[in-house]
């Protein structure tokens, strides 16, 4: 057993699990750090896969009893049945855009560029939105209607543009759309558990073959590392949230966005693997 690759795995999944629900782009911080953990090759794709499907694991099981309470309440208490209709609408603009502009947006846009572009512009705008330029009436997911849900997740379908962050979008979009930090932050993570599925057995599917019984105990690391860092992450974000501002992160994504530029322009990371 390569011990050196499995500390990368460890630290690859820590990071995949810490920034997955917070937004500031998980994909660009797994690009970086997988370039100086030189592990960026084409197994990487299948492992980044691997620990992103553990994150959202991690969501299910911390909100397991609201789970559990909707999926048993579905045609039968109009609570569960009208929060499926809202991760369902919620859902189908990612859905449909990712089928559509998928490969484009891939060919594109997967750039260092824009990354570093998105970033800045996302962080520029959190910060403006933290200057008072939202008003709160939503206090609960349970108040939340479907055609706010789909503005929602149309915001949500944002992220296809690499550096935006699917949180940040959800999350920065409903706080524009009136809902309150904490209920933005939930809604985040319940709309990421089918859109982060989807994608995920969609990525499956696009690198099947890149599967194999020798990387499993890579693999695992890295899912048990994500999982228990996605658990910490969820509950300390929402934590936060709840009285503090968003500006933090804010003023990291515009850090991280100069450091892509730098990273680009200097040659500290190869871009071109990703």
């Amino acid at each position: 057993m390569d011990i050196l690759l499995i500390l990368k795995a460890a630290a690859l999944g820590v990071i995949e699990g810490l920034t997955e629900f917070l937004p500031v782009s998980s994909t660009g911080h797994l690009i970086i750090f997988g370039d100086l953990l030189s592990y960026n090759d084409e197994r990487s794709k299948v492992f980044k896969i691997v620990i992103q499907l553990a994150a959202i694991l991690a969501v299910c099981w911390d909100y397991r009893e609201r789970v559990i309470g909707v999926a048993t309440g579905i045609g039968r208490r109009p609570d569960a049945n009208r929060f499926v209709l809202n991760l369902f609408v919620g859902f189908l603009p990612a859905a449909v855009l990712g089928l559509l502009f998928y490969s484009i947006i891939k060919h594109y846009l997967f750039n260092p560029l824009t990354v570093a572009i998105a970033l800045i512009v996302g962080g520029l705008l959190i910060l403006w939105i933290e200057r008072g330029h939202y008003h709160p009436e939503v206090d609960t997911v349970d108040r939340m209607r479907w055609p706010l849900a789909l503005k929602v997740g149309f915001a949500q379908a944002m992220a296809m543009i690499p550096g935006v962050s699917r949180s940040g979008a959800t999350i920065m979009g409903g706080l524009l759309l009136g809902l309150s930090r904490k209920t933005a932050a939930e809604f985040s993570f319940f709309l990421a558990i089918p859109t982060m599925l989807a994608a995920t057995a969609y990525d499956v599917y696009r690198n099947r073959a890149l599967l194999s019984l020798d990387d499993a105990a890579v693999f695992g690391v890295g899912f048990v590392c994500s999982f228990l860092a996605a658990m910490v992450a969820v509950k300390a974000f929402v934590r936060y949230v709840s009285h503090n501002s968003f500006a933090p992160f804010a003023w990291y994504r515009i850090a991280f966005g100069l450091f892509v530029l730098g990273s680009w322009q200097f040659g500290w990371v190869d871009w071109s693997t990703s």
